[in-house]
């Protein structure tokens, strides 16, 4: 009998085309964090690569979806928007981490201070096999980061998150 994981080739990139110190040095000379990371990971790029593409992100040092719809389509790879909250075969995610931000009346601008991209690649079911997080470094398995690395990123970074977290946006890329 053939499971899903033997039926679905695995379509991670092996390794990253950047290493930390590269990635490190963008983070200080431009403001490279998770948007970013996200596309050189599933595209096999390094931060100098993709920088001619990112358009305005410079100037806000952020990528609302938007802005990543836009840079995608300036690499020629987004395959589609997705309407639902699935994520991606082969794509990028963006996540809401819950919070008193996320509160009825609250408005709409204060959430996105509290968003996350994440690159994803081959899904079974309603959740990747792999995550790239540039808070690892390295694409690890979907289960291991969402046990352990969605815990500790919020309690680090998020200090009054709720701990529930959903997808607000997947985008489907060319692999």
């Amino acid at each position: 009998m053939t499971t899903v994981a033997q039926a679905l080739p695995l379509r991670l990139p092996l390794a990253l085309a950047y290493t930390p110190e590269e990635a490190e040095a963008a983070a200080e000379a431009w403001g490279f964090n998770c948007g970013p990371a996200s596309i050189c990971a599933l595209l096999g790029m390094t931060p100098a690569e993709l920088r001619p593409h990112l358009l305005d992100f410079e100037l806000k040092r952020y990528t609302n979806p938007t802005l990543m719809i836009m840079v995608l389509q300036d690499l020629g790879v987004l395959r589609r928007r997705r309407m639902d909250a699935l994520w991606p075969d082969y794509g990028v995610v963006r996540l809401q981490w819950a919070g008193p931000w996320t509160r009825e009346g609250v408005p709409m601008r204060a959430r996105y201070r509290h968003t996350h991209w994440v690159a994803s690649c081959v899904r079974y079911g309603n959740r990747p096999d792999g995550v790239f997080d540039v808070n690892v470094g390295h694409w690890t398995p979907f289960e291991n980061w969402r046990a352990d690395l969605v815990p500790w990123l919020l309690k680090e970074c998020e200090p009054k998150a709720t701990g529930e977290w959903w997808v607000t946006h997947s985008l489907e890329v060319e692999p």
